[in-house]
């Protein structure tokens, strides 16, 4: 990689250096907070070589991979002396007014990220229990279970537990993402619940001589929303004014006193009117253009889902579902599209050539077969606009169709193959049938309108690419490239850090998600300690302490990340205990980090190890669930070449 030439491309398109407020770096990503976001050029600076990914998310965060302090360097170079030692958020008055980033238009930014933060938690529980309601009642129309019986009636209510109580789960997903005691926000938000206040309100109550209208708040959202987001105001005014002595009741006592009745008063029948409102606009829309709104969303998704727009359907989605009992929208819209990506992966992984275009082609194609598009979209999709063009048709007359039969959804997951039974419906026999139609026809009509257009040209560049010399490579390097391609013999990894393993496609991050780094492991520790999983050299110590680069004896390059985002945290919290240059051996203590004090910042303390090295390795990954330091969690084998 010619790093300047990089560095200078990727300045270029954030706008230039008069648009750049704040510049600094992570492990894997340049970031930028930029006085403009409409100036970034997102499809260029993707396009630009060495760019892996472009994430605009509040900052436009350019992914770089291994080579990220390389360009980091180049780009300083670029904007001048006043940025010089700006990759540590102190200095961020070096690019800005004030000593404050002109980012007061990026209020849109911050509103999804609380929309984010807000609802994306809640989908597994919904899901979870949406399904159970769903495979109880496909059991019930089979024959296999009687839905008059005391056990399908338990099951169902196990089922129904996270709709009921969703006003509880968004109070503690709301009060995380504002960083208040969740556990007070929980109780603000269940006295709304409380049986016998129920009971007060429907036989008509007063609070201080006003009226307290009857709501019945379970499977609501909206007003628990306003309650905690009432309740972050009094803590903090509480917490500031309070004696020290006597903080840990008062602060709760007074926040409780405050925000309890208001909510009763005001804010929880707004918060009821609100949702009730916006899912009417929605179906009001819907009734007017009908079936086009299904199409039309279906065929946009690509893009939504690519830039996070998708997750503002969100509340609308849940709401519906938990008010009404059925969704006509969204959901149908989002078959369609998963299909559509599906189905033009499959037509890429018949027609490319590339061995490595294909193996991600299928692997994307089954993941959005199953309702996961993020691989297909990154890895296939937006890196061929003709792939683009091909998901968009199948979303448009997939959608169409699911519109056009009205089909309706009762469960909010991710539609898919393995979610089918979301369609189910005893009053609704047909609705099953037509899910399964639209997913057929989307999945077909997007498998052959990209086998026709896809064209192998950006994969034969690519190809070429990188068959030359890597002319940013030291000659030692490039000797230990070939020798890792001419390695037949597999690397075993143990587990570096005692928790509990997750899929690295549940991680809260879509760069570590979608493998756009490479395939790896993910652990929530238990044990703030990083061991190394087998013996290397440790090529770099990233400055804020958080990450830490590897590479072994056979040329596997690994990248140690502790934590999300936590380049924030500046060092704090994580205590390295090796240096670049160090020769290690399987089990050696690489980094202390305190576990707990960075998840009670607000960030997750997630403990990841990837190879980055991907195009050279093929590497297997193991599930074991609770993991300790003698478990072997990983299986890297070089590619022949």
């Amino acid at each position: 990689m010619d790093y300047k030439r990089t560095a200078s491309e990727v300045l270029k398109h954030v706008g230039g250096k008069e648009n750049v407020a704040h510049f600094e770096h992570c492990s894997t990503r340049l970031r930028f907070s930029l006085k403009d976001d409409k100036k970034a050029d997102v499809p260029k600076l993707e396009s630009i070589e060495g760019v892996m990914a472009v994430k605009m998310t509040g900052q436009c965060q350019v992914v770089i991979g291994n080579d990220v302090i390389e360009v980091y360097d180049k780009v300083v170079d670029l904007l001048g002396p006043r940025f010089a030692g700006d990759s540590s958020e102190e200095g961020a008055s070096a690019g800005s007014e004030n000593g404050k980033p002109k980012d007061k238009k990026k209020w849109g930014a911050v509103f999804l990220d609380f929309l984010t933060g807000v609802f994306g938690p809640l989908v597994p529980a919904i899901a979870g229990g949406g399904v159970l309601k769903s495979m109880l009642l496909l059991f019930s129309v089979m024959g296999w279970m009687d839905s008059d019986g005391q056990t399908y009636k338990i099951l169902f209510q196990i089922g129904d537990a996270p709709l009921y109580f969703l006003p509880l789960l968004v109070a503690v997903t709301t009060a995380n993402k504002l960083k208040v005691n969740p556990l007070v926000a929980l109780s603000a938000v269940g006295a709304l619940l409380l049986p016998n206040m129920n009971a007060m309100l429907t036989e008509g109550a007063q609070l201080f001589g006003f009226d307290v209208r009857s709501i019945a708040y379970a499977y609501q959202v909206f007003p628990a929303i306003l309650t905690v987001l009432l309740y972050a105001q009094t803590e903090k005014f509480f917490s500031r004014y309070s004696p020290k002595v006597i903080r840990v009741f008062f602060v709760p006592m007074m926040s409780l006193l405050v925000t309890v009745p208001i909510s009763l008063l005001l804010l929880g029948p707004l918060g009821y009117t609100l949702g009730e409102g916006f899912t009417k606009l929605i179906l009001a829309v819907f009734g007017t253009v009908g079936w086009v709104a299904v199409a039309l969303l279906a065929a946009v998704l690509p893009f939504l889902v690519s830039v996070g727009m998708h997750k503002a359907m969100l509340p609308y989605a849940i709401n519906a579902l938990s008010t009404g009992g059925r969704e006509l929208l969204y959901m149908p819209a989002s078959l369609a599209h998963n299909l559509a990506e599906s189905g033009a992966c499959f037509a890429v992984a018949l027609r490319t050539k590339d061995r490595r275009l294909r193996a991600t082609a299928i692997s994307a194609a089954i993941s959005a077969l199953f309702g996961i598009t993020e691989p297909a979209l990154y890895g296939v999709t937006l890196q061929n606009k003709k792939v683009l063009w091909s998901v968009m048709a199948g979303s448009l007359v997939g959608g169409a169709f699911v519109g056009i039969v009205g089909l309706q959804a009762f469960v909010a997951v991710g539609p898919g193959l393995a979610s089918l039974s979301m369609f189910i419906a005893e009053d609704l026999p047909g609705n099953i049938v037509n899910a399964v139609l639209g997913l057929l026809i989307s999945l077909a009509v997007s498998f052959v309108v990209a086998l026709f257009l896809f064209k192998e040209n950006k994969v034969e560049a690519s190809g070429q690419a990188s068959a030359e010399p890597a002319s940013g490579r030291s000659a030692a390097q490039q000797e230990q490239q070939t020798f890792a391609g001419a390695l037949q013999a597999s690397e075993t990894f143990k587990s570096p850090a005692v928790g509990e393993q997750i899929p690295l496609s549940e991680v809260n991050d879509e760069v570590f998600s979608t493998k756009a780094m490479g395939e790896g492991i993910a652990i929530v520790p238990s044990v703030g300690e990083l061991y190394a999983p087998v013996d290397g050299k440790i090529e770099m110590v990233f400055g804020k302490k958080h990450a830490i680069a590897m590479s072994t004896p056979g040329g596997i390059e690994l990248l140690f990340h502790v934590g999300i985002d936590t380049v924030r945290l500046k060092g704090k919290h994580f205590d390295p205990q090796v240096q670049a240059g160090d020769m290690i051996k399987a089990g050696d203590l690489l980094m202390k980090f305190d576990h707990e004090q960075i998840a009670a910042e607000g960030y997750d303390p997630v403990v990841l190890t990837i190879v980055t090295s991907k195009d050279k390795y093929a590497v297997d990954v193991k599930n074991l669930k609770k993991v300790g330091r003698q478990d072997t969690l990983m299986t890297v084998t070089a590619l022949t070449t």
